[in-house]
């Protein structure tokens, strides 16, 4: 078990620098809200939750992946490359002229379900796929990844109540919490935290569950939970925004920026990055 944890934490590390390097090559990345979820990201695909075929992407039995902050996109291209839907001449391209990977995900893309960025729809869009696919007696499930500063979206709440008027129980999502939005805190700005996001899902018959959204060990107990639950059910994935950077984490001013010189000395040392990979990322710009 020892020696699982120390490859998942060197795969979640090179993953990191990659985001970073994919983003500052095209100088516009929203590097933050990408390091929160990406042990998400990672126990469902390479840990294989996710049932998925990067072969053939639109296979009938698939499970279906909504990433409804869209804005954290970085880190679902960096797996979607990881796992073989993307190649690393593609994952470069990222919000550069003409390329498919755009600052939010687009249905082009291979892997990707369906186009996201606006926020406040991912979790409708899940829920009309958990009941097709429920009408249709697939066994295929469907997760979506909510932002808990979307939560504040009215639609995000009209889909909850449908998750649990059509009893989709087929239907998991994750809620990164990490407890700040683009202006500063959650607390602050809506006066919400864990306890009542919890009392909130509750409150519409869904099974609620919180763990540490860094421990891949911890979501995947959550995971194993969904399938024996028979309701809508929420992870409440407790996670620091701009993990994995020490400058990054809980600070609201990086939401969407890059780092001046000093700052990327500091990130250049924490990500392992060498100054000959941040010169070929200059030449990519």
């Amino acid at each position: 078990m020892v020696i699982i944890m120390k490859i998942d934490d060197v795969a979640l590390h090179e993953l990191r620098k990659k985001i970073f390097l994919t983003g500052y090559s095209a100088s516009n990345a929203h590097f933050p809200s990408a390091f929160s979820i990406l042990e998400i990201l990672y126990t469902l695909y390479c840990k294989k939750v996710l049932e998925y075929d990067c072969d053939n992407p639109d296979r009938i039995d698939r499970d279906r992946l909504v990433l409804s902050k869209g804005h954290g996109s970085l880190a679902l291209y960096a797996i979607l490359n990881l796992t073989g839907f993307i190649t690393d001449e593609m994952l470069f391209t990222f919000a550069k002229p003409n390329s498919f990977l755009g600052g939010e995900p687009t249905i082009e893309i291979p892997g990707v379900e369906v186009s996201t960025g606006s926020l406040g729809h991912g979790l409708s869009l899940g829920v009309g796929m958990a009941l097709s696919l429920k009408s249709d007696n697939s066994t295929s499930k469907v997760f979506v990844i909510l932002g808990d500063g979307e939560c504040q979206e009215g639609s995000v709440w009209e889909a909850v109540m449908s998750a649990s008027r059509f009893e989709l129980d087929n239907l998991t999502v994750i809620l990164d919490c990490n407890r700040f939005q683009k202006m500063g805190t959650i607390k602050d700005i809506i006066g919400f935290d864990v306890y009542n996001w919890i009392k909130c899902f509750e409150s519409f018959n869904w099974d609620v569950i919180a763990v540490d959204g860094h421990s891949v060990n911890e979501l995947l107990s959550a995971f194993s939970h969904s399938k024996l639950t028979k309701k809508p059910q929420l992870i409440i994935a407790k996670t620091i925004k701009g993990k994995g950077v020490s400058i990054m984490e809980n600070a609201p001013n990086w939401h969407w920026k890059l780092p001046n010189k000093k700052e990327l000395k500091i990130i250049m040392n924490e990500l392992d990055i060498t100054d000959e990979e941040v010169a070929e990322c200059k030449k990519l710009i």
